[in-house]
Order: C-alpha cells, then sequence, then structure tokens
C-alpha cells in the first residue's frame, strides 16, 4: 500500500519527538487557547483596518461580479439590516488578509513542539509560503472562479426568468469560496515541510496521483459551497494542478527517500 511509508516514518518521527515532548496537555491547551485569542486581537485590528477603507474594499469586491452580471443587474438586498451586516463581514474577511502573516505565527507556535528539531528552523518560509498561499487562492476566487461562477449562473436570465442575486447570498457563497480556496492553495506548503521531513516523496506522490485525483473530486465535492458540477469543476482544476506541483516541489527540495527500501517490501 502506497501509505505504508508514509505511516511508519511519521510512526519513526512521533516516536523520536514525543506527541507533545515534556509539556503537559493541560499546557498545551492553556497555550492553543493564548494563540487564538492573539489570532482574534489581530483579526479584529485588521477589521478596524479595513472599516477605514470600506466604501473602497467594497468597491474591489464588487467590481469583478459587476462585470460578468447581465446588463443593468445590481445586488439587491431585502433585510434592513443586510447591508449592514454586509458591511461588517467585509470588514472582517479583511481583518484576516491583513492579519495572515501574524495568524500563521501564532499557528507554527502551536505546532512547534510536534516539529522535529531539523524542521524547526523553517519558521518564517512556514509563514510566508502559508500567508502567499491564502492570499494565491483569495485571488484565484475574487478574479478567476468566482466571476466565471457567477456569470454561468447568469447564462439562466431570460425574458421568463430575471436574475437579481441577493446581496447576503453572494456574498455568503464569495466567502465560502474565499476560505475553501484558500486552504486548496496551502497543499504545496504542505507537501514542502513533509518532503523536508522526508514523509513524502516524489515518486511517493507520483504512484499515488490515480488515489489522490479521486480524492480531490470527492473534496471538491465536500467543499463545495453549492452542489453543480461546474463549482466543483472550479474547486477541483486547481486542486489537480497544485498536487502536479507539489510532485515538483517534492522533487526538488524532498530527501532522497523518506524509508528504507526493505520498508516497501513488508
Amino acid at each position: 500500500m502506497p501509505l505504508v511509508p508514509f505511516a511508519r516514518r511519521a510512526r519513526q518521527i512521533v516516536g523520536d519527538t514525543g506527541l507533545f515532548g515534556d509539556i503537559s496537555i493541560l499546557d498545551r491547551l492553556d497555550d492553543f487557547r493564548k494563540r487564538i485569542v492573539r489570532a482574534l486581537l489581530a483579526v479584529a485590528g485588521g477589521a478596524l483596518v479595513g472599516f477605514a477603507f470600506i466604501d473602497r474594499i467594497v468597491g474591489f469586491l464588487l467590481a469583478p461580479i459587476r462585470r460578468v452580471l447581465p446588463p443593468d443587474t445590481r445586488l439587491i438586498y431585502t433585510q434592513p439590516g443586510e447591508a449592514f451586516g454586509f458591511y461588517v463581514q467585509i470588514a472582517l474577511l479583511s481583518g484576516v488578509v491583513f492579519a495572515m502573516p501574524f495568524i500563521m505565527y501564532q499557528l507554527w507556535r502551536l505546532i512547534a513542539p510536534l516539529v522535529p528539531l531539523t524542521a524547526r528552523r523553517f519558521a518564517v518560509p512556514f509563514i510566508g509560503f502559508t500567508t502567499v498561499g491564502f492570499v494565491a487562492g483569495a485571488a484565484f476566487t475574487h478574479y478567476i472562479a468566482f466571476p466565471y461562477m457567477m456569470a454561468f449562473f447568469a447564462t439562466f436570465n431570460t425574458p421568463d426568468l430575471l436574475f437579481r442575486p441577493r446581496l447576503d447570498d453572494v456574498f455568503d457563497l464569495y466567502t465560502k469560496m474565499v476560505l475553501g480556496m484558500a486552504v486548496v492553495f496551502q497543499m504545496p506548503t504542505v507537501v514542502f515541510f513533509l518532503a523536508k521531513m522526508g514523509l513524502i516523496t516524489a515518486g511517493f506522490l507520483w504512484r499515488s496521483f490515480r488515489y489522490a485525483f479521486l480524492l480531490i473530486f470527492v473534496a471538491a465535492a465536500v467543499i463545495t459551497p453549492t452542489g453543480d458540477m461546474v463549482t466543483q469543476t472550479i474547486f477541483a482544476a486547481p486542486m489537480v494542478a497544485l498536487y502536479l506541483l507539489s510532485i515538483g516541489i517534492a522533487w526538488g527540495f524532498g530527501k532522497a527517500s523518506p524509508v528504507e527500501p526493505t520498508d516497501f517490501d513488508e
């Protein structure tokens, strides 16, 4: 089985470092709480910055949508507080984007005791790569995936069917796609660190491609905000491309072999 070498190497690393090292579980829970609080405070600070530029941010977010909607189509809201809630959500999303490097730093500090000593020097690359992955996923959603999906839905606008999207529904879908793609675009970063730790190799990823291809479409079906095949394909296509990119990353930066050759024969 292709996962046997991966599991064997993972058990070896856990056995060498210990799951939590010399730190008790209660201390880890207390540290987790502190990291969460600090990350939330950073998001709140970023949201305040977002409120200062809220009109420009709203115009930036809605511009790709306006370009693909039918002429004279505008987003509508039907609840008294819906537009205000929209601005609050945009400010919070902006806060997450602005605070992302600090959030990733808190995540690194949280998982650092679980990382082998030889890999702890990668703190700065971890923060940089995860932040770039988040921004890349958000940019892919904003400029490509979401406008294409809205254009597809707008094609059903006919003399008998009038397309009038609700503000809350559109932005809820937009937010889910941004966060989903931000997670998807972390794949190269995850593979980079697993390869540097010797958990996986390019050969392992290549031999597992047919399984990964199936799992990618299953994952796309699970995380897709809507149930249509177009949106699922929009999610799955970059995942396949990122998987192939990850093979190159593992080949360029990984160790020669995650396990001894005899492990494959057991």
